[in-house]
């Protein structure tokens, strides 16, 4: 059996309504499957995603491996995926994200002839969703990536050198939110490493209902709060105000309309400052429990 050249990461937690169509997206890569292993990561699903994972991995002509455990968070859940990966790189793929059938190939000739780069992020992708919360979620990602595509990529949809990530000592296992992937990417950079974005395209399914959108931005506050104690200055909280959420909605959908032509994307900014709400709701729970605030700064 040969050695795979990349690991495919994928750390879910009740993701049943989308994770059959994420592998499927997999199963589909161009690359040579023989070189490809799949390692599926179940953060403690109550859903039907675990069994989900077994009945795909039967079909798949890829070295697979399945963990799953009681919730213990993102940052637990990918370094169980870095210490098992047998691949030179990791490409991570949420459970509601899908990748053209090119990604892997396009991401892993990007890395080899870029051997300084530690992370690279891939493309939004506009996917057509009926929900109109769906929509805005996937409209505000593409529009950043048109504005803002110098800005740090996140894990879902990016590519991670093992070598890179196992020099800093992988993912903090203390974060409990978001943010996992933030404080990776800092870290890397002060190691020396570069950190970029790519062409390849992937496509992420939108929030489906308001209560989703929102908890989902409590989360993000949640884990930003650690990260502003971990490394202070990297967190303007100026940048994270409801003004700026609101300036930067309209600047989302005058740059998404040039893109889409769809009117609705002038519903952008009250859609950013619902965000910006539920993201300080979650920032200022983590400060009253008191989470972050035994973190050293640097």
């Amino acid at each position: 059996m040969l050695n795979p050249k990349v690991t495919i990461g994928v750390c879910v937690r009740n993701c049943q309504d989308t994770l059959g169509k994420v592998i499927e997206s997999i199963m589909a890569q161009d690359y040579p499957h023989e070189l490809m292993e799949v390692i599926f990561v179940d953060d403690g699903s109550e859903d039907g995603t675990l069994s989900i994972i077994e009945r795909y991995v039967a079909k798949m002509d890829m070295q697979v491996k399945i963990f799953h455990h009681k919730w213990r968070g993102l940052g637990y859940s990918r370094n169980v995926v870095v210490n098992n990966a047998k691949g030179d790189y990791i490409i991570w793929v949420d459970g509601d994200l899908l990748i053209t059938n090119n990604y892997v190939s396009t991401m892993l000739e990007f890395m080899e002839k870029n051997p300084e780069v530690a992370i690279a992020g891939g493309s939004y992708g506009m996917l057509n969703q009926r929900s109109l919360v769906a929509f805005l979620d996937n409209v505000e990602y593409v529009a950043y990536r048109y504005k803002s595509g110098t800005n740090l990529p996140g894990t879902g949809g990016a590519i991670y050198r093992v070598k890179a990530i196992k020099e800093i000592g992988g993912f903090d296992e203390k974060i409990k939110g978001s943010c996992e992937d933030i404080d990776v990417a800092y870290r890397v950079i002060r190691a020396g490493w570069s950190v970029v974005r790519d062409r390849a395209l992937f496509f992420a399914y939108g929030k489906k209902t308001w209560e989703e959108c929102w908890n989902h931005s409590v989360w993000h506050g949640y884990g930003a709060h650690y990260i502003k104690h971990k490394h202070n200055q990297i967190l303007l909280l100026s940048r994270f105000s409801p003004l700026a959420a609101l300036i930067g909605g309209v600047v989302y959908a005058v740059t998404a309309y040039k893109v889409i032509r769809r009117k609705l994307v002038f519903l952008l900014p009250l859609y950013t400052l619902f965000k910006n709400l539920a993201w300080w709701l979650g920032f200022f729970e983590s400060h009253i429990k008191g989470y972050g605030h035994d973190r050293i700064k640097g």
